[in-house]
């Protein structure tokens, strides 16, 4: 019984903290290399012919490079991390940025989980934005699951990346 009010509590705490309705994903304007919704968020685009944009494809890219090993193929999750699908309909983009870099702890969680910091980590933070829309065209439903085909290279995005990580 004191579990239930305790995973109860924490579950509200954490809804009443993000203070997240879901936000519409729709790509309204680009600025030199990253799309972005209403909001200013990033977002994702793709094409009639089902293309994604090059910053959606990266993401894909450096999700199953840095993220995939914990969090399973296709942000699906796995036995010991959660299903991020999931968790983008639940957390903003200030959110998701502030786990991943900063980590976080789920002594709530029965297996008492726990996100590493990945604030140091140029590999991760140089495509953080990368990351968080191809988890969110994930969690639209917008990209299915495996590797999206391949968009043209985004010189303005691929000389951003690599200036980031001191290229």
């Amino acid at each position: 019984m004191l579990w239930r009010k305790v995973t109860l509590a924490a579950a509200i705490i954490l809804c009443a903290g993000t203070g997240f309705a879901a936000a519409d994903s729709t790509a309204v304007e680009k600025d030199e290399t990253l799309w972005r919704d209403a909001e200013g968020d990033p977002t994702y685009k793709i094409g009639d012919d089902g293309l994604v944009d090059y910053r959606t494809y990266m993401g894909y890219k450096r999700y199953t490079g840095n993220c995939m090993p914990c969090h399973g193929p296709d942000g699906a999750g796995s036995t010991f991390a959660p299903d991020l699908t999931g968790s983008l309909k639940t957390i903003d983009y200030t959110k998701f940025t502030e786990v991943v870099s900063s980590g976080q702890q789920n002594v709530w969680h029965p297996s008492n989980s726990v996100m590493p910091a990945w604030g140091t980590d140029l590999n991760v933070m140089c495509y953080i934005d990368d990351i968080y829309v191809y988890l969110r065209a994930r969690s639209d439903g917008a990209v299915g699951r495996g590797e999206p085909k391949r968009p043209p290279v985004d010189k303005a995005a691929k000389d951003a990346a690599y200036s980031c990580l001191g290229f």
